[in-house]
């Protein structure tokens, strides 16, 4: 069937000054397979490359600094050779005629002393400990309490952010998004569950997405605001997280990124890797007509629901993450409504090398 005929899905959108291919777009998903210190190479370049017919494809998240490190054998995107290892993923991808941006990281209390410079706490905006387990080069071991962030450590944090922007446009990239989801570092400065201070940082709504917009601001001295999106997880109770009015937390976020003109806000609609009606009442639409720049619809998206969120307006681009594992030409499957692969098995999501990483092969039987 002709799809064309009835979903745009496949046709060239434009994202700021960037011509997307299509509005499929590759979601960011940790593989595990840097190398010591946090330095991609050809490995990954070969797996990105593969799945560069992706309208945007989002990079893996990245840590913005050793502090923001909370899982083993995860990139990075603060040093020179992380910039070089980058640069190599880059250039392949765009080779391939793709589109990459980098996803700045910061875990925030989702880490281990054991990842950690000369084994330092964590840090978070506030002394709470998650429910969970960190991934660390010894296997999986309790979260720990962390340290709660000084006010005059702030400026330090969203330094690392603008830091790692640089170190993104220098490594080739085509723009950044900002992790803000998942129970990660500013995640957990806008919800009330992990957020308790009491200075410029905490309290109302308007202090607790403080650190988000220092750091949109700073990464916009870097990029033109077309190149930045944001990522946002409202409903996802993903690394233990809550909030108690995640309508209004949200809704006021979503409003200040708005007035900066990004190029594209990214939600994570329902539990992240879960049911898309977690908190059932939640107001997805209220954030898409929030924002002027384009809405990025994610979480388990298929053919057929891609196609009718986009008919009736409620996405711009729709991300894809698990299928694109085993699915390395997954726009083209999706266009001519082809089966899917299995889904990758999952001892092979995290850590290892090819196998279940770059090995899956195109509906032609090629890899």
């Amino acid at each position: 069937m002709d799809t064309s005929l009835v979903t745009d899905l496949f046709s060239p959108v434009q994202l700021g000054p960037i011509q997307l291919a299509n509005r499929i777009v590759m979601a960011p998903l940790t593989r595990s397979r840097a190398q010591a210190g946090g330095v991609q190479g050809e490995l990954n370049a070969i797996y990105y490359a593969q799945r560069a017919s992706a309208g945007l494809i989002v990079s893996e998240a990245t840590n913005i600094s050793p502090q923001g490190r909370g899982y083993a054998f995860t990139p990075g995107i603060f040093s020179k050779a992380q910039v070089d290892g980058w640069k190599i993923v880059t250039d392949k991808v765009h080779a391939a005629g793709g589109r990459i941006f980098c996803q700045l990281w910061h875990v925030g209390r989702i880490s281990h002393p054991d990842l950690q410079i000369d084994g330092a706490l964590p840090v978070a905006p506030s002394a709470i400990r998650a429910e969970g387990k960190a991934f660390t080069e010894a296997g999986l071991q309790p979260l720990v309490t962390p340290r709660a962030l000084r006010t005059d450590e702030m400026a330090g944090i969203v330094a690392d952010y603008a830091h790692a922007a640089t170190c993104a446009k220098q490594a080739g990239f085509d723009g950044v998004e900002i992790h803000a989801a998942n129970g990660y570092l500013i995640d957990q400065f806008l919800r009330t569950g992990s957020n308790h201070r009491t200075d410029q940082y905490g309290g109302s709504v308007e202090g607790r997405a403080r650190l988000l917009v220092e750091v949109t601001q700073a990464v916009l001295r870097v990029w033109e605001p077309g190149c930045v999106g944001v990522r946002f997880g409202p409903t996802s109770s993903a690394n233990d997280i809550h909030d108690a009015h995640p309508q209004e937390t949200f809704g006021y976020a979503v409003a200040q990124m708005d007035r900066f003109g990004l190029g594209y806000i990214h939600i994570i609609e329902g539990e992240t890797q879960g049911p898309r009606d977690s908190i059932p009442d939640f107001d997805f639409s209220a954030l898409k007509r929030a924002f002027r720049g384009l809405y990025m619809g994610n979480n388990n998206y298929t053919r057929e629901l891609a196609i009718q969120q986009r008919r009736i307006g409620q996405v711009d681009l729709v991300c894809f993450g698990r299928p694109y594992l085993s699915n390395p030409d997954l726009v083209e499957r999706l266009r001519i409504d082809a089966p899917l692969a299995p889904e990758a098995p999952k001892e092979t999501w995290y850590g290892g090398r090819e196998k279940g990483y770059t090995d899956f092969p195109r509906l032609d039987g090629s890899v």
